[in-house]
């Protein structure tokens, strides 16, 4: 996929654990008023569940193809982040305001946010998410660093 096409973003895969489950859903019902096609991946409920399950399902919507991005929430967003880093293909940016989210898409054409749904209100949680699907990957510089990264993850060797 061409970063023209990551960055025209139609359709996103949508997960939280069961300490995120009211924000998942306030973003995913704003993210339908905004047109987006959301995949939802779980959890449905406050019942206990693993954050790392959940962070899988929705990084193999976006490695297969069937997403452009993805979401996940949890308590902190720390460990859906580091769960969504190992899963091969994935740039994973946990986020806490608007200049990081602009930041991971302007600068490491992050393709899954992840957030700590309860450390926001529901406004904040919309607007970073709105923000972080409509910033562009403008490639340039940063273009060699994304593709050393992902080098890392095949072997190191760039």
């Amino acid at each position: 996929m061409s970063v023209n096409e990551q960055d025209n973003v139609k359709r996103v895969s949508l997960g939280c654990d069961h300490g995120a489950v009211d924000e998942k859903l306030t973003i995913k019902r704003y993210l339908e008023t905004l047109g987006y096609v959301v995949k939802d991946v779980g959890c449905q409920s406050g019942e206990r569940v693993d954050y790392p399950d959940i962070a899988a399902a929705v990084c193999r919507k976006v490695t297969s193809g069937d997403c452009e991005r993805g979401i996940m929430l949890d308590g902190a967003g720390i460990g859906s982040s580091m769960a969504c880093n190992k899963v091969r293909g994935i740039r994973a940016a946990l986020c806490y305001n608007l200049r990081t989210v602009i930041n991971s898409r302007e600068h490491n054409n992050a393709n899954v946010l992840t957030l700590g749904g309860p450390l926001h209100d529901a406004g904040e949680l919309c607007e970073m998410v709105r923000v972080w699907l409509q910033t562009r990957f403008p490639g340039g510089r940063h273009l060699a660093r994304v593709n050393k990264i992902m080098a890392l993850e095949r072997g190191g060797d760039y």
